[in-house]
């Protein structure tokens, strides 16, 4: 099986949430809010598993035995290395896994921000993966 461009990779869990939305998730155009708490949890979920991906790829957060990493064990190896990408990391959390993922926040403007944070997540791991060689 051909290993797949992790960035790629990521940027596909966050069209795939994007997709999702426009699809199925009805949007009032009156209250620039999304009419069904489903989708927007499917996707806040969806992005989230993005970052959680990309995050492993670049920081190869350790997995131990008796429990699965949690926030905190990212929040330790992402801060010990860029302050920056904390911030966004924890932004990302509230806003995807916690609003979206969770309580399934119908608010449009909060929806774009998760999906901001995430490119911008993105972005910035992608700088601290190491060149590939050209084909």
């Amino acid at each position: 099986m051909e290993k797949k461009n992790p960035i790629e990779e990521a940027l596909r869990y966050v069209d795939n949430a994007n997709t999702l939305l426009k699809e199925k998730g009805e949007l009032d155009p009156e209250t620039h809010s999304y009419t069904d708490r489903k989708y927007v949890k499917m996707a806040g979920n969806t992005l989230w598993n993005g970052m959680l991906f990309i995050l492993d790829t670049v920081f190869q957060v350790k997995k131990n035995k008796k429990h699965r990493p949690d926030i905190s064990d990212y929040q330790r190896v992402v801060g010990a290395r860029d302050k920056k990408l904390l911030a966004l990391v924890n932004i990302g959390y509230d806003i995807m896994h916690l609003s979206m993922g969770y309580d399934g926040i119908i608010d449009k403007k909060t929806c774009d921000r998760g999906f901001q944070i995430a490119n911008e997540i993105i972005d910035r791991c992608a700088v601290m993966l190491p060149a590939t060689p050209a084909a």
